[in-house]
């Protein structure tokens, strides 16, 4: 991003898949840590510790990340982001998002692990567009 300064943005998108039983909770509990203004440091403690995503353990991440608990566990039980996750996931396919990583770039989709290189020169092509 420095590199691009002011030029690109990220856009992080939720696509929980279906055949991670936990993924979808995963993703509301970011969601909920994000409104306590914690959504970057949940989410890596999620890839840190994943598949480790049962309720007590997703509770649990919020504590160590000093989130005041009730809040958290409200919104969570709540499902408060149940229905943006589920936009997240109809928008992805609708772009034909099948898998995990998947990254578009003014429309161009890249599939899986990339190589900085390959972002970079996706990008330069891009801003180089008129």
């Amino acid at each position: 991003m420095t590199e691009y300064d002011g030029r690109v943005r990220i856009i992080f998108k939720d696509f929980p898949l279906g055949s991670h039983d936990f993924a979808r909770p995963a993703a509301e509990a970011a969601r909920c840590a994000g409104e306590l203004g914690q959504y970057w440091p949940y989410h890596d403690r999620l890839f840190e510790r994943q598949p480790a995503f049962e309720r007590e353990q997703l509770i649990q991440y919020a504590t160590e990340l000093g989130l005041a608990r009730e809040p958290f566990v409200r919104c969570l039980d709540e499902r408060r982001f149940a229905a943006a996750v589920q936009r997240d996931v109809e928008q992805a396919r609708a772009l034909g998002v099948r898998s995990t990583p998947t990254f578009v770039v003014n429309g161009r989709v890249l599939i899986g692990n990339h190589p900085v290189e390959t972002f970079r020169e996706v990008i330069d092509e891009e801003l180089r567009r008129p």
